[in-house]
């Protein structure tokens, strides 16, 4: 339902940032799991500003003291999606609840997926199993550089990805060719997304560059932003939330390559200025990607800790009519098992100048989440 008290809504997901395993975690192997718990264990974790709006007195965070006069109002949410993925979260959250999870490729991918677009590129594929964004092209790059062979690899998530080099792959070719793929990937094998991975160096010493792009599924059917948009609101994505959603129901769509240049876009170009009625749906995706799959729990701790440095400065500058929601897709517990996703339950802030403090208690899916943002 429309709140008429507020204009503008900013919907900030801190991607993977779950605050303890879900109900059904047992069923996804992640029973345990907590990355804010395993985050709050190090020296780098700071979070004052956070704690002040509640996320602290959400329930079952019995680890870190609670706020005795929170400003926010807050609340535990569960999924009730299948899954534990980008998509499957965001989506849900903008109001689809997925009943079968998206496919995943644990030993690569069909033979017959491959042969179909090794003859629709007209080029060979490398490597075909999941792998390691880094390594894989530390791995296979210099046979890419010599044959011109795509390396196609996946992870534990519904992906499709294709690595290239800048110099041999053009960027252009490169998304034409995950065009491709996401055209072959349907039906059964309708991966959440096809993920362009160009790099550039020279071997050993290749790095990856910011020309990804992600080809995702279309949304099954209308969201909040298609709501919103329809109202001739703006609807801005900032970072991958666009790719997420394949570009339905965004008015404007910001590409960041950090969690910095999406916080950045978000308070200078977003809340100082920029649109006057609708929502900014923000994705800062380091958590997820540089920190919480990569096991790296000091630097995750560190980066929670700079946009809570940010938040501060946010919350000062928002305008009357202004709400900030913070939230996550999933887990991505730095300290467990494995390297994949955990099904954890995830947090929901709501801070405005119009309502008081509450805490809802737990909530049965995302949706929930979106319902604030309308």
């Amino acid at each position: 339902m429309q709140d008429n008290n507020i204009k503008r809504s900013f919907l900030i997901v801190l991607d993977s940032c779950g605050i303890g395993d879900a109900p059904d975690a047992d069923k996804y192997g992640d029973f345990g799991s907590n990355t804010l718990k395993t985050l709050s264990k190090s020296a780098d974790f700071y979070t004052p500003n956070l704690k002040k709006l509640g996320l602290f007195n959400i329930d079952g965070i019995d680890f870190l003291e609670s706020e005795p006069e929170p400003i926010g109002r807050y609340a535990r949410v569960q999924e009730a999606s299948a899954g534990k993925d980008t998509i499957t979260g965001h989506w849900e959250i903008a109001g689809i609840i997925s009943e079968k999870p998206l496919p995943t490729y644990p030993n690569g991918f069909p033979e017959d997926i491959i042969k179909q677009f090794e003859k629709k590129t007209g080029r060979k594929v490398l490597c075909n199993l999941p792998y390691s964004g880094t390594e894989v092209i530390k791995d296979f790059g210099k046979e890419h550089v010599a044959t011109g062979s795509l390396i196609v690899y996946t992870s534990a998530d519904s992906v499709f990805q294709i690595a290239a080099h800048e110099g041999v792959v053009s960027i252009d070719e490169l998304y034409k060719y995950c065009k491709i793929a996401r055209d072959i990937l349907v039906g059964d094998n309708a991966v959440g997304r096809v993920i362009a991975r160009p790099f550039e160096g020279e071997y050993p010493r290749f790095v990856r560059t910011l020309n990804r792009h992600d080809f995702s599924l279309s949304p099954t059917h209308d969201t909040i932003l298609d709501e919103i948009k329809s109202r001739g609101e703006a609807v801005v994505a900032v970072g991958k939330i666009n790719d997420i959603f394949s570009g339905k129901g965004i008015t404007e769509s910001i590409h960041t390559s950090s969690n910095n240049e999406g916080m950045n876009v978000t308070m200078d170009k977003l809340l100082d200025q920029n649109f006057k009625k609708g929502i900014c749906f923000t994705n800062l995706v380091d958590f997820d990607m540089k920190y919480g799959h990569r096991r790296n729990i000091d630097g995750y701790a560190k980066a929670l800790s700079e946009f809570d440095e940010w938040l501060g400065g946010f919350i000062e500058n928002m305008g009357d009519n202004d709400r900030v929601i913070i939230t996550a897709d999933h887990g991505c517990d730095p300290a467990f098992k494995g390297t994949d996703h955990t099904r954890e339950c995830v947090p929901m802030i709501v801070y405005d100048k119009v309502y008081k403090s509450e805490n809802f208690g737990t909530f049965p899916s995302f949706v929930n989440i979106g319902d604030f943002a309308k």
